[in-house]
């Protein structure tokens, strides 16, 4: 059981933003990521649909052989993490908690920013977890809609993304936030330009680098964490898997993940399965 990878979903990119954090951790650990770019962003869809992609992913990684599920992304975490962590045999993290957790304890004035896809907005999950653990936080939720096609589309650098960011974050400056959660996997690859636009003096919480810490702790608190000897005797081995265009993906992953020679494996949508042909006789 130890020597299983950690399995990894998203809707696209935005999860290799926790995969990062995850290799900066946990070196020792095995990985295997799926991304849902086919069917990317998830973000305006109904909770419903989210809810059952995210178990097609889900079980796309089961059948691999998982020894703990981070659900990668904020709408999916919201559509699904109570219901997985109560069906699944394995520990379920999600990004919402954890994201929750560091805004309370870095904010100054109690005036906390959540930024996220409309899903994950209209959920208020972030509202929720933050008033549950601290009632006098004033949490400012805004859906910011056009940042995750910014991402897929691989237009960060572009002239109009400084825009749309500062027309989008200008609510949140005016509500006089001290810390700002990126409640998207995918607003980490986004950093520098809302940092710019929030001004130096805001935090800046990443949800799913948070939520790595406590992959760290399930680890240890289950036994389940791999040593530096285990990974001597059996290296940690890395596999990404795309529902979209595995070229486009694995350029964009070799990048973000300074591995030039990394590999991305397609697979296929069909019904209610998610089938890896490479696997098939």
């Amino acid at each position: 059981m130890r020597d299983l990878p950690i399995g990894f979903l998203d809707s696209g990119f935005g999860g290799l933003t926790v995969v990062k954090e995850s290799l900066k951790q946990l070196p020792n650990e095995s990985i295997i990521y799926i991304g849902d770019s086919a069917r990317a962003p998830y973000g305006s869809r109904p909770l419903s649909e989210v809810r059952q992609y995210t178990k097609q992913l889900t079980a796309f990684l089961m059948e691999k052989g998982i020894k703990m599920l981070v659900i990668a992304c904020n709408t999916g975490t919201a559509a699904t993490l109570k219901e997985l962590r109560r069906e699944m045999p394995i520990p379920v993290v999600g990004v919402i908690h954890a994201g929750s957790r560091a805004a309370i304890k870095v904010t100054e004035n109690q005036q906390i920013g959540v930024i996220g896809t409309k899903g994950t907005v209209e959920s208020h999950l972030y509202q929720k977890v933050i008033d549950a653990k601290e009632n006098n936080m004033t949490v400012h939720e805004r859906a910011v809609p056009r940042f995750v096609p910014i991402v897929e589309e691989q237009r960060i650098n572009d002239a109009e993304t400084m825009h749309i960011i500062n027309e989008d974050l200008q609510p949140l400056k005016e509500n006089n936030v001290d810390t700002l959660v990126l409640g998207c996997t995918h607003y980490p690859l986004l950093r520098n330009q809302i940092q710019r636009v929030m001004g130096e003096h805001v935090i800046l919480i990443d949800s799913g680098a948070e939520a790595i810490n406590e992959v760290s702790t399930l680890l240890d608190y289950f036994n389940l964490g791999r040593s530096s000897d285990d990974n001597q005797k059996n290296s940690a081995t890395q596999a990404y898997y795309t529902t979209g265009d595995g070229e486009d993906f694995a350029h964009f992953t070799r990048q973000w993940l300074n591995q030039p020679d990394l590999t991305v494996q397609e697979v296929v949508i069909r019904g209610d399965e998610i089938i890896d042909y490479s696997n098939e006789k």
